[in-house]
């Protein structure tokens, strides 16, 4: 995404222009707020570059061209421009509170702790490695495989990655009571594919990767580093060839299966069930689990079985290590970056230290740290603008339902049912987190990390057997993102995102609506997609064809096969397609986001014409505010792993394949048959 730097220009403009007029003459009781601008950056604007055939590269091609990725970053785009500026807004409130922490908030005083204890680097290099030496221990004291499973108990608990892991969330078949739920895990690389395709991209990262495990397990002391860095790298790859794929886990059907405690044992035969539940302390809690992929279970224990011990504790000791490391000396530190910040990902830097010392702040106490910032950045009067926007994207989802022609009469009226239910969750929690249960230290680094895992832990297994809280929320104030959650019915905007460039409160709506109405239409459908449609109204899975009826379900996938198909043949990376059903749910929202934000911005409008600013109409600054968002800068080995891994499709498609899919774009800018940005009327796909 592009930050409207043309637009916070002209407020700074207004601002100084203001103060000017105000000490050489009163103000009038007359004076008018300022117009609102168009909120287009028209010097990004690439005239070379016709519009008909490539928007997204005429719309911000002068940014793509002159733009440098940051040395520590992934990838640009204005959603980094964004993150920046909260984090920037974060460090600002942490380091207050090391000068000045509230005694009668102790929330501040563990914040300020965490921070400073993070940034003591001299204290963390005098330290070494001996921060792990409890825990090395533990794995060293294992005297048979019954043991391994309280080991991997605990390594939930204090979130180092294991070859499964368990989530506490609302029972997708009953949305009334919390479930535990285990799912495959424990690679060192990021995805099944990586160990299994032998694209030579990959094939490399496998190479690499295997010489970053023996370079960790030396600077850690072992002696025997390249055997063992072996017999790690053949047993994860045992774990990856049974893995489901990311395709198979988008499947909330697929990936609901129900165990009783006493059907584990059949499940995975040879595990400790009985001490794996007691060490988690889910035993008494709750009578059973779900397994989101039962067949990984039992492959799980065979390996479990004929894999000797000696490896399976080099296995543990070595993920212990490396998910830990950035909390170890600078030795560390650089190893783990250079593998997975350079190596995997083409980062030639890694981020300076109090970056990540603000992130280890938002992963430990991420609410406590948001309710300062959104009594210190979040105007009321944004609040109130956005709270308007979404009433606007649902009513016109309402009437969008009613005039659908694919859509029978049963099917709508269940549509509009869910639409009724769905809460959306604006800037900020009703109620805030309690942290009072989590204590720190002003000199324990890793004890303060180890402790917040724990807490958090905890604090979701004290869910269990308790009422559905649905004022929880899962992403802070200060996070720049959003999400729909189908077990909640919920769409959530949290405060940091609902700036500019997605919402500039001195842009005209139309750019407003084609940028965070977009957004917030995306979030919207994703009720509707092809996962959210097998969730009612309250949160329950019904399955397929969800609240569909069976012909309208088949007209659905007709127009979402059309969908697979059209990113499917698209090839960012040459050799890489986008995997168009991984991609399926989030390509449905993008494109029905973009429809419903349009038919909203009419709404907004009351019958009014769109003024016509920077020479543009209201039609044509509403798509190009749309693509605005989705400028982006991508190095090669991350856009890769993004592919890999990333239900979304790359940010160039995003913001070019949903405007061939407009009818309204197309009368917007004239595009006519010919025209590369052309799709016949027969292959566009239209759902909203």
């Amino acid at each position: 995404m592009k930050y409207l730097i043309v637009a916070v220009a002209a407020t700074v403009l207004a601002s100084a222009c203001s103060q000017q007029h105000s000490a050489s003459t009163p103000p009038t009781a007359s004076a008018q707020p300022a117009p609102l601008g168009s909120g287009i950056e028209l010097q990004y604007i690439d005239d070379s570059v016709r519009l008909q055939d490539d928007f997204y590269q005429h719309v911000n091609g002068k940014w793509l061209a002159s733009f440098q990725i940051p040395p520590d970053k992934v990838s640009y785009d204005p959603w980094d421009k964004l993150v920046d500026d909260a984090r920037e807004q974060a460090r600002a409130i942490i380091e207050g509170l090391q000068k000045h922490a509230d005694p009668a908030d102790p929330d501040q005083q563990k914040i300020a702790d965490l921070y400073a204890t993070f940034m003591d680097e001299a204290a963390v290099e005098k330290l070494g490695v001996t921060p792990l030496a409890k825990e090395f221990a533990a794995i060293d004291a294992l005297k048979d495989k019954q043991q391994i499973a309280a080991l991997i108990a605990h390594f939930n608990l204090i979130g180092v990655p294991a070859p499964f892991s368990p989530q506490v969330h609302q029972d997708a078949k009953d949305a009334t009571r919390y479930v535990y739920d285990l799912g495959q895990d424990g690679l060192g690389l990021p995805d099944r594919d990586y160990y299994l395709q032998n694209d030579a991209k990959l094939k490399q990262a496998r190479d690499q990767y295997l010489k970053h495990v023996e370079s960790m397990l030396k600077l850690a002391g072992d002696s025997n580093a390249a055997d063992e860095a072996r017999q790690i790298f053949a047993l994860e790859t045992a774990l990856a060839k049974v893995q489901w794929t990311k395709v198979d886990n988008r499947n909330p059907v697929k990936t609901y299966n129900k165990y009783e405690f006493a059907k584990l044992a059949k499940l995975a035969p040879g595990f400790d069930w009985p001490a794996y539940l007691k060490a988690s302390g889910v035993a008494g809690a709750t009578d059973y689990l779900v397994i989101k992929q039962p067949s990984y279970m039992t492959s799980f224990a065979a390996l479990l079985a004929s894999t000797p011990l000696p490896v399976w504790k080099t296995y543990f000791r070595w993920h212990l290590l490396s998910d830990l490391a950035p909390y170890l000396p600078k030795a560390f530190v650089d190893e783990n970056f250079a593998f997975y910040g350079t190596a995997l990902s083409d980062v030639p830097q890694n981020r300076p230290r109090w970056k990540r010392g603000v992130g280890l702040v938002e992963v430990s106490m991420g609410e406590a740290l948001g309710k300062i910032y959104v009594a210190r950045y979040f105007p009321p009067e944004s609040k109130a603008r956005m709270d308007q926007l979404v009433k606007n994207l649902l009513a016109a989802y309402r009437e969008d339902i009613d005039k659908l022609d694919w859509m029978s009469p049963d099917t709508k009226q269940k549509a509009q049912e869910k639409l009724a239910k769905f809460t959306p969750k604006i800037g900020y929690p009703v109620t805030w987190r309690d942290y009072s249960a989590l204590s720190t230290t002003h000199d324990d680094l890793m004890g303060n990390v180890l402790a917040a895992r724990v807490f958090e832990s905890n604090r979701n297994l004290k869910k269990l057997g308790k009422p559905i809280d649905r004022n929880e929320w899962f992403m802070t104030p200060q996070t720049v993102n959003a999400y729909y959650n189908p077990e909640m019915n919920e769409i959530v905007f949290p405060a940091a995102v609902l700036r500019p460039p997605l919402f500039n409160p001195a842009a005209d709506d139309a750019v407003n609506y084609g940028s965070i109405g977009s957004v917030i239409g995306h979030e919207i459908s994703h009720g509707f997609d092809d996962e959210g449609s097998q969730y009612d109204g309250n949160g329950n899975l019904l399955g397929t064809p969800g609240w569909f009826t069976k012909d309208d379900y088949k007209r659905f996938k007709a127009k979402t096969s059309m969908l697979v198909a059209q990113y499917s043949a698209r090839e960012p990376v040459p050799g890489f397609h986008v995997n168009g059903e991984l991609t399926l749910g989030e390509n449905i929202a993008d494109n029905s986001g973009l429809a419903i934000a349009y038919k909203a911005y009419q709404i907004s409008r009351g019958g009014k014409p769109a003024p016509v600013l920077d020479g543009l109409s209201g039609d044509q600054r509403f798509y190009m505010g749309f693509t605005h968002i989705w400028m982006q800068k991508i190095r090669t080995n991350e856009a890769i792993l993004e592919m890999k891994t990333d239900p979304h499709s790359p940010e160039p498609l995003r913001g070019l394949l949903p405007l061939m899919n407009q009818p309204a774009f197309y009368e917007a800018f004239g595009i006519k048959p010919g025209d590369k940005m052309y799709l016949p009327p027969e292959k566009r796909v239209s759902l909203w």
